[in-house]
């Protein structure tokens, strides 16, 4: 991916104030691009949008993706040339509490940017970002492939599969023949500095850390495809690029580590708390307390072969990297150090690890 392509294009993203969307528009940013993000108000406080300082240097509409009149207006101003859809309702657990607002976001949220997409001229490449939890788990032991059953058992993760049937369906019935290219990318479990949100394992572990108190894990037996959050941002826009400029490239991708990265939940915090206390002269433990909540998955992991042969991808950071990066952040957050300075160095250096293999 040649990040000079997004030099002074017309981005749209929604869901920009969340963690994901912060390192997205942090980077198409850096790189030059006319972003305009549209989002609720960031969900967690404190939040890594406001951080990371680039909501000066955007277009950032405050709204809900529910709202369609309000969505073709953002869509009417900033007339984009791509569109990255990544706004959702993303935590598991909160969709069994609420499961009417999960799907109004996440189906008919997608139904309402596909409906803008629709109705202007503007828009040449659609990514719509999902989830590698969009497959019927059958809690095998190899990856999941595009072309498996889409039917996610929760309502956060089946609302996602029914988000992935909207855009087929809104493909066949309008785009057919248009100059519109349109992706899915199905991303493994995202983890990096700045994620704050609750119910997820890494937040959990820094806030305990935070808080001097020992982590504690629900469920450390889970397999979960861990990647840092650099690896799928770079892979949508790799794909947005590529199918931009060739619609051939357009289709359904998976956006996961190497099997050697696919950890149980355990062994992910065994390695925080060992990187942890070795960087910083601590003693953090962690303790297995399940506290019995909903059914998630149990083994879970991606097949990005597809992903490998037609762009010659390949994930950039392992295991050991991803965290020493978290810690790096985490540690300029605690301090009070230059947030945004940080990103922009570990996303420098992700980059030239790009170029570097690309060459090869």
């Amino acid at each position: 991916m040649d990040l000079s392509f997004y030099r002074d294009k017309s981005i749209l993203i929604t869901g920009h104030t969340g963690f994901k969307g912060a390192w997205m528009c942090k980077l198409l940013i850096d790189a030059g691009a006319r972003v305009t993000g549209y989002a609720l108000e960031s969900p967690t406080e404190p939040n890594l949008f406001e951080l990371c300082a680039v909501k000066e240097k955007m277009h950032s509409v405050v709204g809900d993706i529910r709202d369609l009149e309000h969505l073709k207006v953002v869509f009417q101003e900033c007339l984009p040339e791509i569109v990255i859809h990544m706004a959702a309702q993303p935590l598991v657990r909160e969709s069994y509490e609420r499961p009417v607002y999960t799907y109004e976001v996440n189906v008919m949220g997608t139904v309402h940017v596909l409906e803008c997409i629709r109705t202007i001229d503007s828009v040449k490449s659609f990514v719509n970002v999902t989830t590698d939890k969009v497959y019927l788990n059958r809690e095998w032991e190899w990856g999941y492939r595009e072309n498996e059953v889409l039917n996610g058992y929760d309502p956060y993760s089946n609302s996602k599969s029914c988000s992935e049937l909207v855009t087929s369906s809104y493909l066949n019935s309008f785009f057919q023949g248009s100059c519109v290219a349109i992706s899915t990318a199905r991303a493994g479990n995202v983890i990096g500095g700045g994620d704050f949100a609750a119910n997820r394992i890494l937040p959990d572990c820094i806030r305990a850390v935070q808080a001097g108190k020992e982590i504690v894990v629900r469920n450390p037996y889970s397999v979960r495809p861990y990647q840092h959050v650099l690896e799928p941002i770079v892979a949508y826009l790799m794909i947005a690029q590529a199918q931009y400029e060739d619609q051939t490239y357009a289709g359904c991708y998976n956006v996961g580590p190497d099997d050697v990265d696919c950890w149980t939940t355990g062994e992910l915090v065994t390695k925080f708390c060992h990187m942890w206390n070795e960087s910083n002269g601590t003693s953090v433990t962690w303790k297995n307390q399940y506290d019995g909540g909903p059914h998630e998955a149990g083994y879970l992991k991606l097949d990005c072969s597809k992903l490998k042969k037609t762009f010659g991808w390949k994930p950039k950071w392992n295991m050991d990297t991803t965290m020493e990066k978290i810690i790096e952040w985490t540690k300029v957050y605690f301090e009070h150090g230059d947030i945004s300075g940080c990103m922009s160095r570990q996303i420098g250096e992700f980059l030239s690890l790009t170029d570097a293999l690309n060459t090869q």
